[in-house]
């Protein structure tokens, strides 16, 4: 009797041992919020990042209108990238003391004269935009700033002056229009003042033989902020 006891105790003992162990394990519910805290740093770091500067169709359109007239493109005008556009391109940034990177950026396009769209506009101008060293270019910025602020002196007037890289760009588009022949030195001498006579004549300018502002702007080349702010041409 003493025996069967022990032996119903011992039974009853190792059953509750069993379920005990096959007791399964409720799973840990995570909250929106905390995972929210436990995201990924590079997920936040996106999330910080500035809007990316992208071209419009129309404006890859103007640029390749304008690199064929510079006989640095031989496509058509359909608005898009392709190898032979972003070819143009570079050889147009790097005339022009612009990193070759072969994409329409703010610097290009408003060095190719091409207008921003308001949003373009809210995004600054990249430094790597450029070829020149970061010293150099932040140097030419403070000196350009400088002039704007400081003004013309009293009693003087401002005479309107192309830049070397502007009559440099113009004998590179008179060359294509062969109306010069001689090399892009970024000089005014006679043969680039004959080549610009011609060029105004045939576009009703008035016949100079100088790069002034309505000449630049009817050959599609920039000016700078200095030179928007003097209000008349040179002569």
């Amino acid at each position: 009797m003493f025996a069967l006891f022990v032996l119903l105790f011992a039974s009853t003992a190792a059953l509750a041992q069993d379920t005990a162990e096959a007791k399964p394990t409720t799973p840990k519910t995570i909250t929106i919020s905390e995972s929210r805290k436990t995201a990924p740093a590079d997920v936040k770091t996106a999330a910080k990042r500035g809007p990316v500067f992208r071209p419009t169709k129309d404006q890859i359109e103007q640029v390749q209108g304008m690199l064929k007239e510079k006989s640095l493109y031989n496509g058509e005008s359909t608005g898009s990238y392709n190898p032979d556009t972003r070819a143009g391109i570079k050889k147009f940034q790097k005339g022009n003391g612009l990193k070759e990177t072969g994409t329409l950026n703010r610097a290009t396009l408003e060095k190719m004269g091409v207008p921003l769209t308001d949003a373009q506009k809210a995004i600054p101008v990249s430094e790597s935009s450029f070829a020149s060293s970061e010293k150099d270019v932040k140097a030419a910025k403070s000196s350009e700033t400088e002039s704007l602020k400081t003004g013309p002196k009293a009693g003087k007037p401002v005479i309107f002056r192309a830049t070397i890289d502007q009559i440099k760009e113009a004998q590179r588009l008179l060359k294509s229009k062969t109306m010069y022949a001689g090399d892009e030195s970024g000089k005014l001498d006679a043969a680039t003042r004959a080549g610009l006579k011609k060029y105004q004549e045939a576009n009703n300018l008035k016949s100079t033989g100088t790069l002034n502002q309505a000449t630049l702007e009817a050959m599609g080349i920039a000016l700078t902020e200095k030179q928007k702010g003097v209000a008349e041409p040179q002569k």
